[in-house]
C-alpha cells in the first residue's frame, strides 16, 4: 500500500470520514497540470510544422498553375492565414511555411524575407483581432493577409521592377493588385474555410488544443 494510503486511512480514523482526496488534491492536480503542459509543449510545434508543410505544399500547388509568385498570385496556401484565429500555433507555422516556400520563388531571397515578414506580421495581428467579428465573422482578421501582403509585396516588387516609372506609381499599382488578389483569394478560401471549422466543434477543438 502506498505512503498516500495508508495516511488516507490515518486520517480517516483521526476525523472520521475520507477527505484523503481533498488533503492532496493540490498535489494530483500539479501532476495532471504539468501533464498537460508537456503534452501542450509538444504539440504548438508539431502543429505549426503541419501547417507549415501544408502552406508549403499548397503554394506548391498553386505554382504548378502558374499563380504562386509574382504579381499574379493566387496561392491556394492562403486559407491557412486565418487560423491563427484558431490557434497562435499557427503564427510560427505560417512565417515558417511562407519562407520554405519562397525559396523557389522567381523574386529571389529577398521573397523569403519579405515574405516571412509580411506572414508573420499579418498572423499575430490575426490572432490579435479574432474577436473583432461583424455577424460571427471575424472581418479585420480576414482582411490582414490583405492589408500586409498588398504594402509588403507591393514595396518589394516595386523596389525590384520600378526602374524608370518610379518607386511610387510602381508600389501603388503592384499594392492595389496584390491587395485586389489576396482579397479574392481570402474570400474565396480563407472565408469557407473559418466557417467550415466554425461549424464543426470537433475539428475546431483538435485545432485549438
Amino acid at each position: 500500500m502506498s505512503f498516500y494510503a495508508h495516511f488516507g486511512q490515518f486520517e480517516t480514523i483521526l476525523t472520521g470520514r475520507k477527505s484523503r482526496i481533498k488533503l492532496w488534491a493540490p498535489f494530483y492536480g500539479s501532476s495532471r497540470k504539468g501533464k498537460n503542459m508537456k503534452k501542450t509543449n509538444i504539440r504548438k510545434p508539431a502543429k505549426a510544422a503541419l501547417i507549415a508543410a501544408f502552406y508549403v505544399a499548397l503554394t506548391l500547388l498553386s505554382q504548378v498553375m502558374g499563380l504562386g509568385f509574382g504579381t499574379v498570385q493566387f496561392r491556394l496556401s492562403e486559407a491557412l492565414t486565418i487560423l491563427p484565429a484558431f490557434t497562435s500555433a499557427a503564427i510560427p507555422g505560417l512565417a515558417l511555411g511562407c519562407a520554405l516556400a519562397n525559396i523557389a520563388s522567381t523574386l529571389g531571397p529577398i521573397d523569403i524575407v519579405v515574405g516571412a515578414t509580411a506572414t508573420l506580421l499579418q498572423a499575430i495581428c490575426t490572432r490579435a483581432l479574432r474577436n473583432v467579428q461583424v455577424k460571427s465573422i471575424p472581418l479585420l482578421s480576414l482582411l490582414m493577409p490583405v492589408v500586409f501582403n498588398g504594402i509588403f509585396i507591393g514595396a518589394e516588387i516595386a523596389f525590384l521592377t520600378a526602374g524608370t516609372q518610379g518607386f511610387l506609381a510602381v508600389f501603388i499599382s503592384t499594392a492595389l493588385t496584390v491587395g485586389g488578389e489576396e482579397l479574392l483569394v481570402c474570400l474565396t478560401t480563407a472565408l469557407p474555410l473559418y466557417k467550415l471549422i466554425q461549424s464543426r466543434p470537433a475539428l475546431q477543438k483538435i485545432i485549438n488544443e
